[in-house]
């Protein structure tokens, strides 16, 4: 499996992008059922985690996954689903919400670039930098003469990070309007999912057409080789995971890793 086989999902810079026209559902390439996805995603999380221990003693590399999507897409469980297994003490997630007072005092970049994985570590930002051109372009919180200078500082920020032996991934989790509505509802009618339904969500959703405008954007300004942006169906759970997870997998596995040789002859070791 080579990252080039999802190529199809990869979004080019001058891609004219429109998501209305982008399934939500799996694409026609996944002609898989549900068990056989997670027999599949089983034996993939085995794969990740001899690839993560792997990546974690080469140390050459730093490795960046970037989750984006509306609310309900699924970050959370992408991140629960895909990377069940791994050493956590080489993989961390970072997740940034509403920017704290002493975090507004510093450039929106600040709190981002400190969480940037370091060599051998794998980093997940569960929502990213990129809220600073999407919520706030949408919300209104800065003028557009403000963050649509953003797109070039985050262009220079992610070649900064690729040119200091960072590989960046950034996953859109791509659901329709129906689909969150039904996502949104079983959290409401589900006791034990009570607590993950913000009223916030209501309003982000009554402004959807707005972020699509501003993904869409995202997506030709910033989507480049060293930091591409990859469209994941969503709307079914399984599907994403899978195709979550063979994207990692793949990535690593162009890597080529291998364990570092040492400077002696085990066979010669006597341990008394």
């Amino acid at each position: 499996m080579k990252l080039s086989d999802f190529d199809a999902y990869r979004i080019t810079k001058m891609q004219n992008i429109q998501l209305a026209k982008v399934h939500s559902d799996p694409w026609s390439d996944l002609p898989i059922s549900k068990q056989e996805a997670r027999k599949e995603l089983s034996a993939l999380h085995e794969r990740l985690a001899d690839l993560q221990q792997r990546f974690f003693v080469d140390r050459r590399k730093k490795l960046l996954f970037v989750l984006q999507g509306m609310d309900t897409s699924g970050k959370n469980g992408s991140i629960r689903h895909v990377f069940r297994g791994v050493n956590p003490q080489g993989v961390h997630v970072a997740s940034f919400g509403k920017p704290s007072t002493r975090e507004l005092s510093h450039d929106y970049l600040w709190r981002v670039h400190k969480r940037t994985p370091s060599k051998g570590e794998i980093m997940i930002f569960d929502r990213s930098h990129y809220e600073d051109v999407l919520s706030v372009r949408v919300n209104k919180l800065k003028p557009e003469a403000v963050w649509r200078k953003r797109y070039r500082h985050i262009n220079d920020f992610e070649q900064l990070l690729s040119d200091e032996d960072t590989v960046i991934i950034k996953f859109f989790l791509h659901i329709d309007r129906d689909t969150q509505k039904q996502r949104l509802q079983e959290r409401l009618n589900t006791p034990s999912k009570n607590w993950k339904f913000d009223e916030s969500d209501l309003l982000a959703r009554s402004k959807w057409a707005d972020y699509v405008t501003a993904y869409e954007e995202v997506f030709s300004k910033t989507s480049t080789s060293h930091a591409p942006w990859y469209v994941i169906p969503a709307n079914k759970k399984w599907a994403r995971n899978l195709l979550v997870a063979r994207i990692v997998v793949a990535c690593l596995e162009d890597m080529q890793l291998s364990y570092p040789e040492v400077d002696y002859d085990p066979a010669e070791v006597v341990i008394d």
